[in-house]
């Protein structure tokens, strides 16, 4: 079994900036997820009226970008872990467990389980858990600038060393 995560490590190290590339892609379009969630959910229990409701093919839009976060968290969560591998250090684990603590939100506290309980229609979750459930929500946000950053770290290491290459020839 060792030789096949090894195997896994050394094949996501020779494609780092493509999974890292794909993850953040994945991870960035959750602004999306969460500016729906501030405007229509959060507005509405704050205010009485939301900034704005989607319907038909746009609420279906949101629905597939909120999806999208589930391959952004195995994306996302194989880069801290990658870099943890390399050597301890306590913001990885940190945005590690920012981005996994989704998982609960996702398969126990679900987007339609928030706006039924600021509906006050019938669920069996109190009403500070849907408060629980966005924070839990906006976790994502220091862990995609991180993330951002961490890419345009490694396209910019990719310029240097391919211009270095060039001179080198």
């Amino acid at each position: 079994m060792s030789k096949i995560w090894k195997n896994f490590w050394d094949w996501y190290e020779r494609n780092y900036l493509l999974n890292l590339s794909i993850a953040t892609i994945l991870f960035v379009l959750q602004f999306i997820h969460l500016f729906w969630l501030g405007g229509e959910v959060i507005a509405e229990r704050l205010t009485g009226t939301p900034l704005f409701t989607l319907h038909g093919i746009w609420h279906w839009i949101i629905v597939l970008v909120d999806y999208t976060e589930i391959p952004a968290l195995i994306g996302i969560s194989l880069v801290y872990i990658n870099d943890l591998r390399k050597g301890f250090a306590f913001k990885p684990l940190l945005y590690l467990i920012f981005i996994n603590v989704q998982w609960l939100h996702l398969f126990w506290i679900t987007d339609e389980s928030v706006v039924n309980t600021f509906d006050a229609q019938m669920t069996i979750l109190p009403f500070w858990l849907a408060w629980v459930a966005i924070a839990i929500d906006y976790l994502e946000v220091p862990v995609i600038f991180a993330t951002f950053r961490k890419l345009y770290k490694a396209l910019q290491k990719r310029d240097k060393n391919a211009l270095k290459e060039a001179f080198d020839d």
